[in-house]
């Protein structure tokens, strides 16, 4: 199976931006968000963090497929601290560990499919091995943006999401959001807790002073605007930051504070 573009897909026009990180505080009361249930992610298997500590703070575990960081012993530590409490999404990227997969990779729409495959397929086999199941799939760092803004880039993704029979996690209003309508995969809009907007509702780009939100209590006002204004069902914490695990349990702490249920979207 290869993926197969189609002429004249166009991107799904993004819906307007109402807030930046400074307008949380005057937002909207949290008794006026319809729903008050959310999944909680990180990144895990990489090999850089601390997954034994972050594991039990969250309700899903994106795990490294290998690529863009990590092997196959830390995959299958990360399975294994996931056990049954915690959903497992496979965490595709370029194979481009010097930079973590954060810097672009030029390829084909097939070069992306094979990768998105072969990576997915690799996890799925250690997975198995535990009687565990892979739920969604959740491209990493440069892939993620590209799939998030680029026709052939998201129909690989959403196609070998497909062959697997896989959700797939990323930003609302994206070509990934357009493309996964337009081939029946199931979509789950994801927010982050520890990336700034910008007005346009795209993050900062990481490069940028002030890209990252570090205080807890900024991060759960914007995953209230997330769950409200962009429907968002699923929040990121990354687990590759120095104070990861202090920040995702006093973010797990607060919205736990503020009424919010924690369970995993698969």
């Amino acid at each position: 199976m290869c993926p197969r573009g189609e002429d004249g897909i166009k991107p799904k026009k993004p819906a307007p931006c109402n807030g930046r990180a400074a307008d949380f505080p005057f937002f909207a009361p949290l008794e006026r968000i319809a729903t008050l249930e959310i999944d909680l992610n990180a990144d895990l298997g990489e090999g850089v963090g601390a997954d034994a500590e972050l594991m039990p703070l969250v309700t899903s575990a994106n795990i490294s497929c290998g690529a863009h960081a990590g092997n196959p012993n830390t995959i299958r530590a990360a399975l294994r601290l996931a056990g049954t409490r915690v959903a497992v999404g496979a965490h595709p990227g370029y194979a481009d560990p010097e930079f973590f997969g954060r810097r672009d990779v030029p390829m084909s729409q097939l070069s992306v499919f094979n990768l998105c495959a072969y990576q997915i397929g690799a996890l799925s086999g250690l997975a198995l091995a535990d009687k565990q199941k892979v739920r969604y799939v959740k491209p990493h760092g440069a892939l993620y943006h590209a799939a998030c803004r680029d026709n052939d880039a998201a129909l690989s993704v959403v196609l070998a999401a497909q062959m697997f029979e896989l959700s797939v996690v990323a930003l609302p209003d994206s070509v990934l959001e357009t493309l996964c309508n337009r081939y029946s995969v199931p979509f789950v809009a994801e927010g982050f807790a520890d990336r700034r907007y910008r007005a346009d509702c795209s993050l900062v780009p990481r490069g940028e002073p002030g890209a990252m939100v570090e205080s807890p209590t900024e991060a759960v006002a914007q995953v209230e605007w997330l769950v409200r204004d962009k429907k968002v069902r699923t929040i990121c914490v990354h687990g590759d930051t120095p104070h990861a695990v202090a920040f995702a349990k006093a973010v797990r702490e607060e919205l736990l504070r503020r009424g919010f249920t924690l369970k995993a979207f698969a």
